[in-house]
């Protein structure tokens, strides 16, 4: 049986269609006298600038499709997390500091059961990343929705705002070569790579309710475990005013987020960790290829700093007193092709493919 991929299950680059719809929204940059965004379209979040030397950080982003595997199970309490991290974690990688949250919740039925569980994980979430969800949207669309169980179906996303002096913006414009490749490891999928994962599982015929000895829980409770919220760990160490050349979440595209740097920069990684067992398992199920997994999920790495040398170690112990676990993982590189040479696992990786060494 031959291995899985994300392109086989139906997600493919959005490429040209993409372009068709940035024809139409680039331009709108110039119809905002005084706030054009920073950034080009594609970073992690952009900045509008409001006021001298003051700016909004703005990002959104949904959970996706791990939300089948909370219809299936009947369990919604944790997907709010997973909703405010995808979000909170984006408008921190251009170094700003998250201080709100609006949610847009799009379901068949709105049950006072599943919307006390969503909510209950938007203000959990809102409690990890020290912001305030002032507002949102609830939209019941059943035409538009079909669940894995009658009435279930919901679709969750957010938009998180942060503020950032314009004068301290990161967004990888100086990365140089020799800058330290930082890691924060991840709780385990967090929220992408999921259409591959469930495919796998749903392949080996396997139930949500069952124990997995590898996991050493139930599968539902591994699939369901919330994507970490890195705010506090991170701010802390750029309210020191430590050199962060660059921020990075991985999610979707996996190790590719490494390279989004405005500065046309490779890594050259030399160590990796062990990952949680929750991608080994998948990767067995579905015979799927380490050149896939690495371009797919996070592999055990949710968060990415590049570091100045000179203050890599003090980075380092600041996020390890905030209780992170963190691992060098190699190094910057001038590169204009933004080549990832991941070489524990043989892999070389650019413009967004993994192949062997």
């Amino acid at each position: 049986m031959p291995g899985l991929t994300e392109r086989q299950e139906g997600v493919g680059s959005v490429g040209e269609g993409l372009e068709a719809l940035l024809r139409w929204v680039r331009p709108t940059f110039g119809y905002a006298v005084g706030a054009r965004p920073a950034l080009d379209i594609g970073y992690f979040a952009n900045v509008v600038p409001v006021a001298p030397n003051l700016g909004i950080a703005i990002s959104t982003d949904g959970v996706g499709t791990k939300l089948l595997l909370a219809q299936a199970v009947g369990r919604f309490d944790t997907v709010g997390i997973d909703c405010v991290a995808m979000n909170v974690n984006d408008v921190l990688c251009v170094g700003a500091r998250p201080v709100a949250l609006v949610d847009y919740i799009a379901l068949e039925q709105a049950t006072p059961a599943l919307l006390d569980a969503l909510g209950r994980g938007l203000a959990r979430g809102c409690e990890l990343a020290g912001v305030s969800c002032p507002g949102g949207e609830l939209a019941q669309v059943r035409e538009m929705l079909r669940g894995a169980r009658p009435g279930s179906a919901v679709d969750l996303v957010g938009t998180a705002i942060g503020t950032v002096a314009l004068d301290r913006v990161v967004a990888g414009e100086d990365v140089a070569a020799g800058d330290v490749l930082l890691g924060l490891e991840s709780a385990g999928l967090h929220s992408n790579g999921f259409t591959l994962a469930r495919r796998a599982i749903e392949r080996a015929g396997l139930p949500l309710d069952a124990h997995v000895p590898e996991l050493g829980c139930v599968l539902a409770d591994e699939l369901l475990r919330p994507t970490r919220i890195y705010v506090q760990s991170v701010l802390d160490v750029l309210d020191a005013g430590l050199p962060v050349r660059a921020l990075a979440h991985v999610t979707g595209d996996g190790l590719f987020n490494l390279v989004r740097t405005v500065r046309p920069v490779g890594f050259d990684i030399e160590r990796w960790p062990a990952p949680p067992p929750i991608f080994a398992f998948v990767q067995r199920l579905g015979q799927i290829a380490d050149e896939e997994m690495y371009r797919a999920f996070n592999m055990g790495i949710g968060f990415a700093l590049v570091v100045a040398p000179a203050g890599a170690d003090e980075v380092r112990a600041r996020l390890t007193r905030m209780g992170e676990r963190v691992h060098v993982l190699g190094h910057a590189t001038a590169d204009p092709e933004r080549t990832i040479s991941l070489r524990p696992r043989g892999l070389v990786g650019r413009r967004g493919r993994f192949t062997r060494a």
